[in-house]
């Protein structure tokens, strides 16, 4: 009788529907995919949304997260799992109470607060839960600058205001806190604070329009790496690199902001020129 196949690394993502494809769910299960990982999903809210923008939310109820949840947990499990846009508080609550009660203890928590195009993806009174209920649960957190700003409630514009934004989002309880640097001038520099010492990741910045989903993809490639066993520290950094290669080798799809080629190494586009680096 033949012998089965050993099942790949498992990872879960909790997070919203990007009906273009580019975001949220879908490019978690394609991020996944690529790196060797089996995924699952909690699906929160349902977005009308392509290149250009957000046209509509519908929130999944609360019981019906929490019940897609428990369901996964119950049956395939996760060795690593990341959330995104929660949308509510009320939906924070019970991704957090499902997180406790199923031991999911290599939690990346990626702070999704707006859309690429500038659309608001979290309730005001949502950033309060993430803040008192997620970050606590996290082992590692990825906020771009502007959400550093809101979960810390001070103004970023150095390297060294990184760092310190760092430490102060620690002390709410993640283990390890990624404070990405794109949002700034020249190369794209991420501080990593590990409670107790600094690291910088640099890469070139890339000149593309094309970055629809990258902190989705970025969170989503560390769960994935975390869930194949790699270290924190590691498993940041490959995430790092495997999101400028797809940022490199990304092509248009829509008028607007399209999405990175999470499947970079399995095929490219022919006749279209990856993206150029900033010098």
């Amino acid at each position: 009788m033949a012998t089965s196949p050993i099942a790949p690394p498992k990872a879960l993502t909790i997070a919203g529907s990007d009906s273009g494809g580019g975001a949220g769910i879908q490019a978690d299960l394609k991020t996944f995919a690529a790196l060797n990982v089996y995924g699952s999903s909690v699906i929160t809210a349902i977005t009308a949304q392509n290149t250009i923008g957000v046209r509509a939310v519908h929130e999944i109820p609360p019981e019906i997260v929490a019940a897609q949840l428990d369901a996964v947990m119950e049956d395939i499990g996760a060795d690593a799992a990341k959330t995104g846009m929660l949308a509510s508080a009320e939906i924070v609550r019970v991704v957090v109470d499902g997180v406790r009660r199923h031991n999911i203890e290599r939690l990346v928590v990626d702070p999704v607060m707006v859309a690429k195009s500038g659309d608001r993806l979290l309730r005001e009174d949502a950033v309060a839960a993430v803040r008192d209920l997620l970050l606590p649960v996290a082992y590692v957190v990825t906020p771009n600058i502007p959400e550093a700003e809101v979960l810390t409630g001070r103004e970023i514009r150095s390297l060294a205001d990184m760092e310190e934004a760092a430490r102060a989002i620690a002390a709410l309880g993640a283990r390890y806190v990624v404070v990405k640097g794109g949002h700034r001038e020249g190369d794209a520099i991420d501080v990593i604070y590990d409670g107790a010492t600094f690291e910088r990741l640099r890469s070139p910045r890339i000149e593309t329009r094309n970055t629809h989903g990258t902190g989705c993809t970025f969170a989503a490639a560390i769960a994935a790496r975390l869930a194949a066993g790699t270290s924190a520290l590691e498993a940041i950094a490959e995430a790092k690199d495997y999101l400028y290669q797809a940022l490199i080798n990304s092509y248009t799809v829509g008028a607007g902001h399209s999405p990175v080629h999470h499947f970079y190494a399995l095929w490219r586009p022919l006749g279209v020129q990856g993206a150029e680096e900033v010098e």
